[in-house]
């Protein structure tokens, strides 16, 4: 049973994201916002919930068959989502600074859990990165700096085509070169 905390205003509310997701090529809306600690669990629609959160709502039984969504942190343990990582439908990695690396770690953790749900970048989350973020999993970007913004909806990717390092995703080597690997059609 979930405990009061899941259900009741606890702490101060995260932040809540209205900002659009960059998927499948294009913006599209967010359809599935971040809700603050503080916020009362809503009793249908799809929200993001804190990890903390999260973990008390799906080891509680007053999900049902809803799926949620949690952000994992930089500090977050991704095995405690193993027992329920099928009752998540997006997990939304944290990247509080541009510096901080540790969301890929993550992204690969819930990759070799089996998550097969959206996997989405929120955060400081820039040009520069969003390619090697898609190496590791990651499929939808909540992108709120300009220039980052500006070169997605002109479609500019700046993606190298030819890899050496190895990604979570199939892909094909490059020629007779096993050693490089080859970008298959971007996903988003």
């Amino acid at each position: 049973m979930a405990t009061a905390s899941a259900l009741v205003p606890a702490a101060p509310a995260t932040r809540v994201s209205t900002t659009d997701v960059f998927r499948n090529g294009r913006f599209e809306a967010n359809d599935w916002p971040i809700l603050g600690d503080a916020d009362a669990f809503p009793s249908e629609g799809q929200v993001i919930v804190s990890f903390a959160r999260a973990l008390d709502l799906l080891s509680g039984d007053v999900l049902g068959n809803r799926r949620i969504g949690v952000i994992v942190g930089p500090a977050d343990k991704v095995a405690e989502l193993a027992p329920h990582v099928d009752r998540l439908a997006v997990v939304a990695i944290d990247f509080p600074k541009y510096a901080d690396g540790r969301g890929f770690s993550q992204a690969v953790r819930l990759a070799r859990l089996g998550f097969a749900g959206e996997v989405r970048a929120i955060g400081n989350v820039l040009i520069d990165q969003i390619d090697f973020m898609r190496r590791v999993g990651i499929t939808a970007f909540e992108v709120s700096h300009a220039v980052t913004r500006r070169y997605l909806e002109a479609g500019k990717d700046p993606a190298p085509g030819l890899y050496y390092q190895p990604s979570v995703r199939a892909e094909p080597p490059a020629g007779t070169r096993p050693w490089a690997r080859r970008t298959p059609v971007q996903d988003g």
